[in-house]
């Protein structure tokens, strides 16, 4: 770019913010003076997102407001168990490794939405493919708890 594409860049800029006009910390200390000599009363307290209804009704999956969300992909997952190991460890894992886990054999698997735990199941075999049958689903009231 020359010097002379530059100046013109410049130009642009400084006309652009002639535009604007010059408001300075002046103006906007004004506004904030009379915005807090308004009541605070006035304003309505602003709530958690996904907190639970006040009136305590029961959570459903009708209605306008879930429209809009009820074809978002997520990622759901089965977790056999856990445990933690370190580095060193890891490293040494080759194939033949037994990763001893937190749960006993015979304890329904976790299934997982997104990291959030929302029901139990067991193994089952489909058409010579892995699938889990649910045994426990945690309901939405209680899914909802589990956020906050």
């Amino acid at each position: 770019m020359s010097t002379q594409d530059d100046q013109a860049l410049a130009d642009e800029w400084a006309a652009a913010l002639e535009e604007t006009g010059d408001a300075g910390q002046a103006d906007i200390d004004a506004l904030l003076a009379a915005d807090s000599g308004n009541s605070a009363s006035n304003r309505l307290p602003m709530e958690e997102f996904g907190s639970v209804p006040k009136n305590n009704d029961p959570v459903s999956l009708e209605g306008p407001n879930l429209d809009v969300i009820l074809d978002i992909p997520v990622s759901i997952s089965m977790e056999v168990g856990s445990t933690d190991i370190n580095i060193r460890n890891l490293l040494q894992l080759n194939q033949g490794s037994v990763i001893e886990l937190d749960r006993l054999a015979g304890e329904p698997l976790d299934v997982l939405v997104n990291g959030t735990l929302i029901a139990h199941g067991e193994v089952v075999v489909v058409n010579e493919k892995f699938g889990i049958r649910l045994t426990d689903v945690i309901s939405p009231s209680e899914r909802i708890k589990k956020l906050r």
